[in-house]
């Protein structure tokens, strides 16, 4: 199985998170990008800070390795016109696909319109710039009652709101890698977190983010139905490794 056509090459630590400088992250991305390039893999996950310049680079080298960005990241509680603004400079900087993080906090409050609102909003914009949207339901921060029946409202919206034809451009996906649980219970995609995303997600597609640590773990998600993986190991588990880092 050719897992690099489904990975999503992710770096996404500030530089206040990592130790490193602007221009030593900005470094790590070029690096990761060329690695992209290198060996067949899909995308590069960056921070929104430094899509402009991955895109010149990709540009330059004649390659098609496809631009990800974060918007809400991690939290997810910004509002739905910060959103938006984060999204457009995204979308201006050369951004192919952005993966928001929703308001889970909101959900869990009960406040379902909110959600419901920036979700309509933030897809709209990203189907009106021809770019795909990922969902970022934060699955460690839920319980499976929750998982499922908030990936069937985003569904829901998305058949309500959106033609057939955009519903391959809507993504949900499982997690930042950035949540913080208690007991060592894992941040990221689980095989039954995804599952129960599989099986309310109707005509969307489902990324599996986080978590994804072998070549064998890879190809079972695969083989569930996701349609991408995000990871900060693509090089390992294309060279049939196991994940060194976290996510």
């Amino acid at each position: 199985m050719n897992i690099a056509q489904y990975l999503d090459s992710t770096y996404l630590k500030t530089p206040a998170q990592s130790g490193l400088s602007q221009e030593e992250t900005l470094q790590k991305d070029t690096e990761l990008t060329q690695e992209a390039i290198d060996h067949g893999i899909f995308a590069v996950m960056i921070r929104p800070d430094y899509v402009s310049e991955i895109k010149k680079y990709i540009q330059e080298k004649n390659a098609d390795v496809v631009v990800g960005t974060v918007i809400g990241f991690h939290e997810g509680t910004y509002a739905i016109d910060e959103k938006l603004a984060e999204a457009e400079k995204a979308i201006a900087d050369g951004a192919d696909e952005l993966d928001f993080v929703i308001n889970y906090s909101a959900y869990l409050q009960g406040d379902l319109e909110l959600v419901k609102e920036e979700f309509v909003q933030c897809t709209k914009l990203c189907l009106e710039h021809h770019k795909i949207a990922k969902w970022i339901i934060e699955i460690a921060a839920l319980n499976d009652g929750q998982i499922a029946d908030l990936t069937k409202n985003i569904s829901g919206w998305a058949e309500e709101n959106f033609s057939e034809n955009d519903l391959s451009k809507i993504f949900v996906k499982s997690s930042t890698g950035f949540y913080e649980t208690e007991g060592g219970k894992p941040n990221g995609a689980t095989f039954e977190g995804i599952k129960i995303m599989l099986e309310n997600a109707g005509k969307l597609p489902v990324k599996a983010a986080g978590g994804v640590r072998t070549p064998e773990d890879a190809e079972k998600m695969i083989s569930l139905g996701v349609k991408r993986i995000g990871t900060s190991s693509a090089l390992a588990l294309i060279k049939n490794q196991s994940a060194s880092e976290g996510y």
